[in-house]
């Protein structure tokens, strides 16, 4: 089935500091909720969610969906098999450089085998216990096995980022020479910076040569989306992210950051389609166990919401005075709110009365904005019931809805 044409996503709207929107080209969008996403402590997925969250990424027009790693059980396996089978984007299953691994992963029917290695001198030593020549050995060799099967393949140097730059540009160039198609630089334990993860992947990008560079980055300084970001700004033509940023520790870059950064930020066309960005969202929320902050970018449920006097007061006006103008809820597929609380002001409080069908004058909505910043103050939420119950007992008219033959 065909997706529907997208329409065109950008806003017109003042430059600033959006002057400079030619870093990035072109960026595509590698999803690995299903694999690294699950991985989060706690939570599991169902054969029945995998196949629901890969349908609402394939719908949306995912360029690459980690499905799993195949070799990890027969449950998994059929998982990563039959969202291969069903999606008409590339599907990926993950493989050590183990022939087991590898050939599970071919067996699976998967577009792309992603093999990693190990390569920091911490992980080498007390994780695998190899030598960096073994490494660079087994790497090469399962680079091989998957092009001699005639399957697109991804290497990545796990823990790149407290890699030896020598010893790490050695085995990308021997990995290209084997023929991968990929080479993914991973920040596996959150520890890049963007300026200097840019300089890196800019280096992997030259040493790569023919392979197309991806990057993988995780958030335990918070940093991933802006790592990921730097990695496009570098060349890389594709970061790895998961759905609400979900992962292992503090979890990855999260997909709705990064791309509705680089449609809104930096006029890229993903091709993704944002307007069910907040669908999927809630989807991942309740099927991973992992609440969403309300202060989560892009996704929260105060991510376009307003309770300030001074900022509803100018959203009502135009939206564009407090909230980015460029990233528009209408865009990610979640609704404006005004909420009301003891910060409200009387053009919210004004506008949710109106909404619900009353008429009230100047001196009413300052009484009912009285009651609601003084209902507010004790801590309390301020529901509609709530305020319409003010309105009631000020008095507020109430529009009479016109008759209809």
């Amino acid at each position: 089935m065909q997706r529907a044409r997208r329409e065109p996503r950008r806003i017109e709207f003042f430059q600033g500091t959006l002057d400079s929107t030619s870093e990035i080209q072109d960026a595509r969008v590698f999803d690995t909720t299903l694999r690294d996403g699950e991985q989060t402590p706690r939570t599991s997925f169902s054969y029945e969610d995998k196949r629901e969250i890969a349908a609402l990424l394939d719908g949306m027009g995912t360029h690459v969906i980690e499905a799993g790693f195949p070799v990890n059980s027969d449950a998994e396996f059929e998982a990563v098999r039959d969202i291969a089978a069903a999606s008409h984007t590339t599907v990926c299953g993950l493989a050590r450089v183990v022939d087991e691994d590898i050939e599970a992963a071919l067996d699976s029917g998967v577009d792309l085998v992603h093999v990693f290695v190990s390569t920091s001198d911490v992980q080498i030593e007390d994780s695998m216990h190899a030598t960096r020549e073994q490494v660079r050995e087994r790497a090469v060799e399962s680079v091989e096995r998957v092009k001699e099967a005639g399957v697109e393949c991804m290497f990545s140097p796990m823990d790149a980022t407290r890699t030896s730059e020598e010893y790490l540009l050695d085995i990308v160039e021997a990995t290209t020479r084997a023929g991968a198609d990929w080479l993914n630089i991973p920040d596996t334990v959150g520890v890049a910076t963007p300026t200097r993860f840019a300089k890196l992947v800019e280096k992997v990008v030259d040493a790569a040569v023919d392979a197309r560079v991806d990057v993988h980055t995780h958030d335990d300084f918070g940093l991933a989306a802006a790592n990921a970001l730097a990695g496009y700004e570098a060349g890389a033509a594709q970061s790895q992210v998961s759905i609400n940023g979900i992962g292992e520790r503090a979890g990855n870059a999260a997909y709705e950051e990064v791309v509705m950064a680089l449609e809104s930020l930096y006029n890229v066309d993903t091709g993704v389609d944002t307007t069910a960005i907040a669908e999927v969202s809630r989807v991942i929320e309740e099927k991973s166990d992992v609440p969403v902050p309300g202060n989560k970018p892009v996704v929260g449920d105060n991510a376009f919401s307003h309770e300030s006097g001074i900022h509803a007061a100018g959203v009502i006006e135009n939206s564009d005075t407090f909230e980015p103008g460029v990233m528009t809820p209408e865009m990610v597929g979640a609704e404006r709110e005004l909420v009301l609380g003891k910060h409200t002001g009387q053009h919210s409080v004004r506008e949710r009365l109106q909404e619900a069908g009353y008429d009230p004058t100047d001196d009413e909505v300052r009484e009912v904005t009285r009651r609601v910043k003084d209902f507010g103050a004790e801590a309390q939420r301020v529901t509609m019931d709530e305020l319409e119950k003010f309105a009631r007992e000020v008095g507020v008219e109430q529009v009479e809805e016109e008759v209809r033959a």
